[in-house]
């Protein structure tokens, strides 16, 4: 009986022994860097567990605007201090004399801290290089100048260049043959995460030691730095975006108060992006609510009138644009009369000007009776309807798409819809079913100012090495398909120069600017409503200076009542403003 209950004891025994053991195995082989269902690293714990870090710089690729420089971060020389300081006696009357700091502000800021610190965190204070080289050479344990780089608190371009995040899951999703800690930032949004393969750090440099349970240093006072040393990396990724005029396009979106919209600015000779507002902004505590994370100009939105220019395109082509016909411009679409518009008999050109409804309607069934497809071709041979982004072979990722998250547009969506005249009819004045993306109508006046050559938008110009030597360069890339004749290009730029010189032209706000402005307005119903009112969409798109085209402009104000806009100012004085900071650049 003793025997039996001796034996039961030493089985359970074995059974708990084996249970732990295979825990043990699990903890310090099988699963050291993705425990348990929240996948925590082990390693990376444990080091935590005895050692006080300060990051100095995570590894991170950099974004620079188009003269190189830092647009999501900044480099400050800081003073870096230790908690361990106040244990030891230090040379605190030379640091506070090179820093101006005083002494007791010294000894206050380390008494109160845990971990290591940056002095004045979080907007901390600067050093000059010389007095960084003066702290440095008192070589006092603990004490250290550094150049340390700072995430920006307001990102210019913040939608295009997008956030970096932790994501511990998504990381072994997207990277599994890669030895990547779980805090390792990743792109998940805009350009960080077009480009997020590139932008992985090969490691972070830092200051860290070693400490006991009581905060004091394991091994003596010697700090270490921790560094990839790697000459080439990170790479940084050099943007097409102005800085300066990216800042003053965001400072003009709040000024016109625009909520839900931006703007898109475009280099016409080389079809890049200058600079790309998008509203409302991320909201940073908590980036997924509020719309933020959204790029408006890269969405689809409804474009009305704007969509005239595709429309006079293809009756310019099909000889419906004779000066000699004239349109009753005092009807609205559906033949009734306009009680708001009466404006008369209008020829073609002036019909354009003043946006009239009645003779876009009536040409676009015109054209939908010669060939129902017709709009739509005409569409994609102005690079309306997209993608526009710039697109290729990269290395080992073919179709690589700078921006990824930009949507198509479209003129219908079935072919019952372009054989139904009432559609078709609403088509041609931009409503309906018809859609475009900002950037998509910015690449469509490009494209007219240079004559019916499309070409692909960058928003990125080259990968650069650490050094700044090219690791990849985006050559200009034109877009293929068919597109506009060159003459069907000169009398598209006539009628958008006559939207402004014709003194009932919509576009007559801008008749004098500094530039010549030729362009395009839109007013499109949203069929959204609110207390019973209907919620548009206001476009005003362009290009100037006329006569030598330089840039694309396109402003949008979207879901807004029919008397609120904003984009007529908006677009002026970022023309205003080109003129007079950019004119001899």
């Amino acid at each position: 009986m003793w025997q039996k209950r001796a034996n039961g004891f030493l089985i359970f025994y074995l059974i708990i022994f084996s249970l732990l053991l295979i825990r043990l195995m699990q903890v310090q082989l099988f699963e050291t860097e993705t425990f348990t269902s929240r996948n925590i690293n082990l390693l990376e714990e444990s080091v935590k567990q005895r050692a006080q870090e300060l990051v100095i710089d995570n590894g991170r690729g950099e974004f620079l605007d188009r003269n190189g420089r830092l647009m999501t971060e900044k480099k400050t020389n800081v003073l870096v201090l230790f908690p361990f300081l106040k244990k030891i006696a230090w040379d605190v009357k030379s640091v506070s004399s090179i820093t101006g700091i005083s002494k007791n502000n010294l000894m206050y800021a380390i008494n109160k801290a845990k971990k290591p610190f940056s002095y004045g965190d979080p907007l901390p204070i600067s050093l000059s290089s010389t007095q960084m080289k003066k702290i440095n050479e008192l070589k006092i344990p603990g004490v250290f100048a550094v150049e340390r780089k700072f995430p920006i608190k307001n990102i210019p371009a913040e939608q295009l260049i997008g956030l970096a995040a932790e994501n511990p899951s998504e990381i072994k999703k997207r990277y599994p043959n890669k030895s990547l800690s779980s805090q390792t930032p990743i792109g998940i949004s805009g350009l960080e995460e077009s480009f997020d393969e590139f932008l992985l750090p090969e490691g972070k440099s830092s200051l860290i030691y070693h400490v006991d349970g009581d905060g004091a240093p394991l091994f003596g006072l010697n700090v270490r730095y921790t560094d990839p040393a790697n000459p080439f990396y990170p790479v940084n990724i050099k943007t097409t975006v102005d800085k300066d005029i990216q800042e003053k396009a965001e400072e003009l979106a709040s000024v016109y108060g625009i909520k839900k919209g931006g703007l898109v600015l475009l280099d016409i000779q080389d079809n890049s992006v200058l600079a790309m507002v998008s509203r409302p902004s991320i909201n940073k505590k908590n980036p997924y609510s509020g719309g933020g994370m959204s790029n408006m100009m890269l969405k689809q939105q409804i474009m009305g009138s704007v969509f005239k220019t595709v429309v006079a395109a293809a009756a310019i082509d099909y000889n419906l644009d004779s000066p000699a016909r004239s349109f009753d411009c005092s009807k609205k679409i559906n033949g009734k009369q306009d009680e708001q518009h009466q404006y008369g008999n209008l020829d073609f050109s002036t019909s354009f000007a003043v946006s009239c409804n009645r003779a876009f309607g009536q040409l676009a069934v015109e054209l939908k009776n010669i060939n129902p497809k017709i709009l739509d071709d005409y569409a994609e041979r102005l690079s309306l309807t997209g993608p526009v982004g710039w697109e290729g072979d990269v290395y080992h990722t073919s179709h690589f798409r700078q921006m990824k998250e930009e949507e198509k547009g479209r003129v219908f969506r079935s072919d019952q819809d372009r054989l139904d005249a009432n559609f078709v009819a609403m088509s041609g004045i931009g409503q309906h079913e018809v859609r475009a993306t900002p950037l998509g109508v910015a690449s469509m006046m490009a494209t007219i100012a240079r004559g019916g050559d499309k070409k692909m938008i960058k928003a990125v110009s080259a990968i650069e090495y650490k050094n700044h030597s090219q690791l990849i360069q985006f050559p200009d890339k034109a877009i293929a398909g068919d597109t506009i004749a060159p003459y069907t290009a000169m009398e598209l730029q006539k009628l958008l120069r006559r939207v402004i010189t014709d003194e009932r032209g919509t576009g007559r706000w801008f008749q004098n600017l500094p530039y010549e402005v030729a362009g395009k307005s839109g007013t499109a119903e949203t069929g959204r409503f609110v207390d019973g009112n209907q919620l548009h969409n206001k476009w005003f798109a362009g290009y100037f200076p006329y006569q030598n085209p330089r840039y694309a402009l396109v402003v949008v104000n979207l879901d807004v009542y029919e008397n609120e806009g904003g984009i007529n100012p908006l677009f002026a004085d970022m023309v205003k403003w080109l003129y007079e900071n950019k004119s001899s650049q």
